[in-house]
């Protein structure tokens, strides 16, 4: 006998107690090994359409319901009495007559009921507003039956518009609903596939997807640990195109959080080292927190390959720098931000008291906010080491603007501090990479044959320079994935310029798998509609659908952080009532001045947690606290942002600091672009507060 599980198992029992949790898994390890032990108490359910349900008592309340025949026996949903034979009774296990796959369909007359009551709630009586246009009321029967939409649905998916589109989704197979949503967007869809006369439906790859044969107790236990992260790793058929594509050159997918780009970026580099069994493939982005992220799900992607994963190199550019740069040229001496912040203040010093930047007309008013800010953006990353070269330097985006006799004055200040650095043998970080593209350019062999990067909308110009020249020229070279609204670490500048040109081959992702529609919906208040970088490609965010419905955030403004720590422990609390575990909860804050308020909030919710590291880890079964920055790349079912208020969200430390008008426009986007990040972590449920006066940017949520 086959014995199988079914995605809706799985989440179902995710919802559960820990305590109700352990009882399921004991009774599931006892159907596989004896389903006709006479301990099992099954109940034939008579009012499902599916005469095939069974329900099986796990306790005095909690219901198992299997699907069960002569040959196979699958674990399809577990919940509380009522819940569990509400479920079967609303669906059937069917082969879809096109397809060929095993999937579930539900009942229709209770959709009927939920878009009649829902269209009624939402026109105000005596409405003369025109009904908008069915989205799908030009496709024929035999369309539609070939996106996987069951037989029985084809009326109610002609009749969908975009009101009702996700009413409607819910209710259908996921490779149905996954195509209609991506046709309604704009795109289209890959068919699926339609199995031979007389193949196993179960076999299918969209019955892969959410029905999974279970061989020994040892591989049930591995699905029923941890059924939080299979989404974590799940590729969409849709998405596969953009993982196996053969590019002449770099290529880059974007979209708004949620859309899958981290998980086409793994799968790719997977992909490269299974289709190039000789090739070493880098997985890289831009910080060591989003580096152990990354690793701990490729370990999820190819646990049983390990050989794989051996030619899968998963690091942080920062410490790929470094590694190779003493491969090539020995241990380097890097300077911190505080050594050349020290030395470009002892260098204004003496060059003022010298009285020529005054002779030159070098505006007195620039104060340190100035000379850092021109350091960091165009004299290191560019590597500018001569008068010559800065006068002649374009410094676009720099509104304040310096003459030639301004530039030639305030050279005597960068120049001293490069003379200062390289007397000492110090490198910045800049120029570690700028000698190393200088190394693999001028013919040293590079490491990789390919090379992928996450979150790149974060890389910095040095380390791009780097990447093109281990790959830019290479066919599959140099893959991309990243989002630019959550640009949150560097300043925007031309790949172009450093001969990485992705025209002709970028593609923005417009399904959210990730994050509900309403959390979506509110954090995309957040950021225009359109996000362009400097060479001018455009990502439209227009048109992203999630795919699941959820409940709206909450947004709260507290008169005191002892009434926020109140509301939001009690937030925190219902979730957790609600049967989400501690481990699938986080609670963020701006930076490390208000780390203690969300402690309070764990506290108050009597949870127990750990404060996020640059490792991340956020396996235990605690809730996690960090800061907005280490949110970047993480995801959980419910998220608690807390500490939101006037001068902590923008930071004003930030704000005080700025010295030119440019600057303060970046200060207040990457600001924006933090919070974003932060609320697109969620998955289920949001919650968002600050303490009056709270944060300009709550009014936009």
């Amino acid at each position: 006998m086959n014995f199988r599980i079914a995605d809706t198992f799985t989440a179902s029992l995710a919802r559960l107690t820990g305590e109700e949790q352990k009882a399921v898994k004991t009774t599931a390890f006892d159907l596989q090994v004896n389903p006709a032990s006479p301990g099992m108490s099954f109940h034939k359910l008579d009012k499902a359409r599916d005469k095939n349900f069974w329900s099986v008592r796990v306790s005095s309340d909690i219901r198992l319901i299997v699907h069960k025949t002569a040959d196979s026996l699958l674990l399809c949903y577990v919940d509380h009495h009522d819940k569990a034979y509400q479920w079967a009774e609303r669906r059937r296990l069917e082969t879809h007559p096109t397809t060929g796959a095993a999937q579930w369909v539900e009942v229709r007359e209770r959709v009927d009921e939920i878009v009649v009551r829902r269209a009624a709630e939402s026109s105000p009586l005596g409405s003369t507003k025109a009904a908008k246009a069915a989205l799908f009321g030009h496709m024929s029967d035999e369309d539609l039956l070939g996106w996987g939409v069951p037989s029985e649905w084809l009326a109610e998916v002609r009749q969908a518009d975009e009101d009702s589109l996700l009413l409607v989704a819910d209710r259908l197979p996921a490779e149905a609903a996954e195509a209609l949503i991506e046709l309604a967007t704009g795109g289209t869809p890959r068919r699926p596939q339609a199995a031979a006369a007389g193949a196993d439906p179960f076999a299918h790859p969209d019955a892969q997807r959410r029905f999974r044969v279970m061989h020994d107790v040892e591989e049930l236990e591995r699905a029923l640990e941890s059924p939080w992260d299979q989404w974590t790793v799940f590729l969409h058929p849709a998405q596969r195109l953009w993982v196996e594509r053969d590019h002449g050159g770099p290529a880059r997918v974007s979209g708004s959080a949620g859309t899958g780009k981290t998980i086409v970026a793994l799968h790719r580099a997977v992909h490269l080292a299974r289709s190039n069994h000789d090739a070493r493939v880098l997985l890289t982005t831009f910080s060591p927190a989003l580096a152990h992220a990354l690793h701990t799900r490729l370990r999820r992607l190819v646990g049983r390959t390990p050989m794989l994963a051996e030619r899968i190199d998963v690091v942080a550019l920062d410490d790929l720098g470094e590694r190779l740069f003493k491969f090539a040229f020995g241990k380097p001496a890097l300077a911190d931000q505080q050594t050349i912040r020290r030395y470009l203040d002892e260098a204004v010093t003496t060059v003022s008291a010298t009285g020529s930047a005054a002779s030159a007309g070098l505006p007195a008013k620039l104060g340190a906010g100035f000379w850092w800010s021109e350091w960091v953006e165009v004299v290191d990353p560019w590597q500018i080491d001569s008068v010559e070269s800065y006068r002649e330097f374009k410094r676009l985006g720099r509104k304040t603007r310096l003459s030639e006799g301004q530039r030639t004055a305030a050279w005597q200040v960068f120049g001293r501090v490069r003379e200062r650095l390289r007397a000492e043998g110090r490198l910045t970080r800049a120029e570690l990479f700028t000698r190393l593209a200088d190394h693999y350019t001028g013919g040293a062999k590079p490491p990789f044959e390919h090379v992928v990067v996450d979150e790149a909308q974060d890389i910095s110009a040095p380390q791009l320079r780097f990447l093109s020249a281990l790959g830019a020229q290479q066919r599959n070279g140099l893959f991309f994935a990243g989002d630019l609204g959550q640009r949150i670490f560097q300043l925007p500048f031309s790949w172009k310029s450093l001969g990485v040109d992705v025209r002709g081959r970028s593609r923005t992702l417009h399904v959210n798998y990730r994050t509900s529609h309403q959390i979506r919906m509110r954090a995309d208040r957040l950021l225009g509609p359109e996000q362009t970088d400097v060479d001018g490609n455009t990502e439209d965010r227009r048109g992203t659908v999630s795919v699941f419905n959820g409940p709206a955030p909450t947004v709260h403004v507290a008169q005191s952080i002892e009434s926020e720590v109140e509301a939001a422990g009690t937030w925190l609390a219902n979730c957790v009532r609600d049967g989400v575990s501690p481990g699938e909860i986080a609670v963020f804050v701006r930076s490390d001045e208000q780390i203690d308020r969300a402690r309070d909030v764990a506290t108050k919710a009597g949870l127990a947690f750990h404060v996020l590291d640059e490792f991340v880890d956020t396996d235990l079964d605690e809730v996690s606290i960090g800061t907005m920055h280490l949110a970047k790349g993480l995801e959980f079912r419910c998220v608690a942002i807390v500490g939101c208020d006037d001068e902590v969200v923008p930071l004003q430390s930030r704000v005080d600091q700025v010295a030119d008008e440019s600057d303060l426009k970046e200060v207040y986007d990457t600001e924006r672009h933090l919070l974003y990040v932060a609320c697109t972590r969620a998955r289920d449920r949001l919650y968002v507060s600050g303490v009056d006066p709270a944060s300009e940017f709550l009014g936009d949520l």
